[in-house]
């Protein structure tokens, strides 16, 4: 992608490797006999940015994250109207169906942090109203996309979340996202928010975290409130976990699914098959048996530079998850 940024390869160069790393990826987590997998983000800038391929309407000089080791990451600003997706995440998952023989989740960015993309001085021909119009059009055609495609789920990456109390501690800032979340969701019929998720952690990039620092259960309760029927939550990397778990057995509704993350990306150790089921049966006793599932706390590498996790590492963790999960499983007859 870099080399191809600098003009030193071509496009049709890019999309043979890109397509190469999907296929290996797919195969790769096949492998490690994970039940549903994706195609590992593989021709994603970023997770949060695919949206934004190709546009012309943009300029460098958004607002910044600030990452706890010190390094940063700069979202663009709109200049004009009207905001049209550049790309789709159903493209992605259509191309990840060419080669997994296993169901597959999408990922897609939440529509709260692509609202951050509108300056905070206003555009004087395209309204705050009228980009968030354009917004949640745009952000229901991506999720719907991937329904029609069979996705087994499409999870919304809501990585802004805790970010937002960090920002703003009175919770306005969140409360705003959750309701601009929640105008899209209720676009879909109840079957169809069955398959959609939410996912919410402290940030991974880099082995850095923007918002660990923030108390995990002053986010909980305005999470739950959206109106989806799945958690994906970061909590192998928290130290009390069994707090945060109670928080949430007293949120979760009947009928919702929670996937605690119980391998951590940004730690370099590789987690036994044993650590993870602990961490699995720590978790039974707050979460009732059907409603729990497993995951990851975070990607490996959300940012196509970030080199810090390597691909070794990276599957290994997945098949200590899958393994451990399976330990567990017997352990609780389930």
């Amino acid at each position: 992608m870099q080399a191809h940024a600098m003009g030193q390869l071509s496009y049709e160069k890019l999309q043979v490797a890109q397509l190469a790393a999907v296929r290996d990826t797919i195969a790769r987590l096949e492998e490690t006999g994970s039940p549903v997998i994706s195609d590992g983000e593989q021709t994603k800038p970023s997770f949060a940015t695919y949206p934004l391929n190709g546009l012309k309407n943009l300029a460098p000089e958004g607002i910044v994250i600030p990452f706890a080791d010190g390094h940063t990451r700069q979202l663009p600003k709109l200049t004009s109207g009207p905001f049209r997706y550049g790309l789709h995440a159903g493209s992605f998952l259509k191309t990840a169906q060419n080669y997994a023989r296993r169901p597959l989740k999408q990922a897609v960015i939440s529509a709260s942090a692509l609202s951050l993309l509108y300056p905070s001085d206003s555009l004087p021909d395209y309204s705050q109203e009228e980009f968030l119009r354009d917004l949640k059009d745009e952000a229901e055609r991506d999720i719907r996309e991937c329904l029609q495609a069979r996705a087994a789920c499409v999870q919304i990456d809501f990585t802004e979340a805790r970010l937002a109390l960090k920002l703003d501690p009175s919770g306005e800032l969140l409360d705003r996202f959750v309701q601009l979340n929640n105008s899209i969701l209720e676009r879909f019929l109840p079957d169809e928010r069955r398959k959609i998720a939410v996912h919410a952690c402290p940030g991974g990039d880099q082995d850095s975290t923007h918002s660990a620092d923030v108390d995990y259960t002053k986010l909980l309760p305005l999470l739950f409130r959206l109106d989806v029927g799945r958690f994906y939550i970061q909590l192998a990397s928290e130290a009390d976990r069994p707090r945060v778990l109670d928080a949430v057995r007293r949120l979760l509704k009947r009928g919702q699914m929670l996937f605690v993350g119980v391998v951590d990306p940004i730690n370099p150790a590789i987690e036994t098959a044993k650590v993870v089921c602990d961490r699995v049966l720590e978790a039974a006793k707050f979460i009732a048996l059907d409603q729990l599932g497993t995951t990851d706390d975070c990607g490996f590498s959300p940012f196509a530079d970030d080199s810090s996790t390597t691909r070794e590492t990276a599957f290994a963790k997945i098949k200590s998850r899958v393994e451990g999960t399976e330990m567990a499983s017997r352990i609780l007859a389930v």
